[in-house]
């Protein structure tokens, strides 16, 4: 415990060790609104205890409300949750470990249909921009607590989070939007979900790829030329080629020469 900074050179525990017991008077508060904007709350909640115990807690809840989605691609099912449970970790973790417990006030976590707000106390450290958080610079504000984490394997390398938070939202047109004050500091994670119907970007399938790149350099494509392109036989070209239409890749040609003729979708 001495060598963690848990119990000081004179045997009495640190503010540390304050925050690790039972008896750590900081705590997180969950409000859940419903819509977009602040106004009526659906519920409320508040975790105390131990930072660790406050880490699991509010995992936890968040869980609870992390509702799972599926949609269809052609023949498809795709189960999404909101958000990733990866990423709703990292900004627990994030919030605990860097907040100014000089501070009494709680972390605040507020659930919208849209996205999450995580709010904690103390902002950059000095010398610190919000970009430079991104290229995996970091300067812990509590070093001796971010050990702690570090050596029970919840956090793996110091500077890490954010970045990876970022990549589970590479194929949304929605980011993970950081704001901090000189004194506070806010990561909002948008609902991947709610905004996947206008804005995700489709993964798109190799054989459609195959399909899409014949057609930027011919006006049409045919059943018989997607099973030479593809080598595959008739069965699977027809099943490619409505796949497509289904997801609006590709339309049927009106008064084409052939019945089966299909172009790119007029933009």
């Amino acid at each position: 415990m001495r060598t963690l900074g848990i119990i000081g050179t004179d045997g009495l525990y640190t503010n540390l060790g304050l925050l690790l017991s039972d008896q750590c008077a900081h705590t997180i508060k969950f409000a859940v609104f419903n819509g977009t904007k602040k106004g009526e709350f659906k519920t409320r909640k508040e975790v105390d205890g131990s930072v660790l115990k406050q880490m699991r807690s509010a995992f936890d809840f968040l869980n609870l409300s992390n509702n799972l989605a599926a949609t269809f691609s052609g023949l498809d099912r795709i189960e999404q949750y909101d958000y990733p449970e990866e990423a709703v970790r990292e900004a627990i973790l994030n919030a605990i470990i860097h907040r100014d417990y000089a501070f009494s006030g709680s972390i605040i976590v507020n659930l919208y249909d849209d996205r999450i707000e995580f709010v904690s106390l103390g902002g950059l450290m000095p010398g610190l921009r919000t970009e430079d958080l991104f290229i995996g610079v970091s300067q812990p504000r509590n070093e001796k607590l971010a050990n702690v984490f570090y050596r029970l394997k919840h956090i793996e390398a110091y500077g890490t989070g954010l970045r990876r938070i970022m990549q589970y939202y590479e194929d949304l047109d929605v980011k993970p939007v950081i704001n901090a004050t000189h004194g506070a500091f806010m990561l909002t994670l948008p609902n991947m979900n709610y905004a996947r119907p206008l804005h995700a970007k489709k993964r798109q399938k190799p054989q459609h790829k195959a399909v899409l790149d014949y057609l930027q350099n011919h006006p049409c494509i045919t059943n018989e030329i997607v099973q030479e392109i593809l080598s595959i036989k008739q069965t699977r070209a027809y099943t490619v080629i409505k796949e497509m239409v289904g997801e609006g890749l590709i339309v049927k040609r009106a008064n084409g020469k052939e019945d089966n003729e299909y172009i790119l979708l007029p933009t």
